[in-house]
């Protein structure tokens, strides 16, 4: 069988033949996680350096299938391995959430243009009583003025913000699992 991956790829979907997993399979958004799967990125949760061989040993299964399912992993745009820091420790003055009211019939452009601001490091379309949640950082407040008052309400479509400043980074947890721990 084949899936497609993010980027529009067409990816096999691998069934381990050392441990016949297969069954265990799990599909969200397209993508088939099997047991081993989830598990590998519960370790990588944890650990996210962690070697290739320790996890095979962990879980029980060769180097070989760990190198292959890891690369179909990234491949695919089920996991990324990346460097989280707290944004105030890496010299950032501010950081914080912006609650953004558009024009829905204006999304897609204000996405594509919200995507674009490098000072944003997280943007979703949401429900509720706001259309946008953006997570930010500044080196500072005339950075942070620039960022509310240059650059996202001028974009057309922007009808209102809130903004919330981080004032202590209390948890910061990214261990969840997958839906099918």
């Amino acid at each position: 069988m084949s899936i497609l991956s993010n980027n529009g790829d067409i990816m096999e979907n691998i069934n381990d033949k050392n441990n016949n997993k297969g069954s265990d399979a799990a599909e969200s958004s397209g993508k088939k996680l099997d047991k081993v799967d989830c598990q590998m990125i519960r370790l990588l949760q944890k650990d996210g350096r962690m070697p290739n061989k320790s996890m095979a040993q962990e879980l029980g299964i060769s180097e070989f299938t760990v190198r292959r399912r890891l690369k179909r992993l990234l491949d695919g745009g089920v996991i990324k391995i990346v460097a989280v820091a707290n944004p105030i420790d890496l010299g950032f003055e501010i950081a914080g959430n912006l609650k953004i009211k558009i024009d829905l019939k204006k999304a897609d452009p204000v996405l594509e243009k919200l995507k674009k601001i490098d000072s944003l490091i997280w943007v979703a379309l949401t429900t509720g009583g706001t259309d946008i949640d953006v997570d930010f950082v500044a080196r500072s407040l005339k950075e942070f003025h620039e960022l509310i008052y240059k650059k996202i309400s001028k974009i057309d479509g922007v009808i209102s913000m809130e903004t919330s400043l981080m004032v202590e980074l209390v948890k910061d947890e990214y261990a969840w699992g997958t839906a099918w721990d």
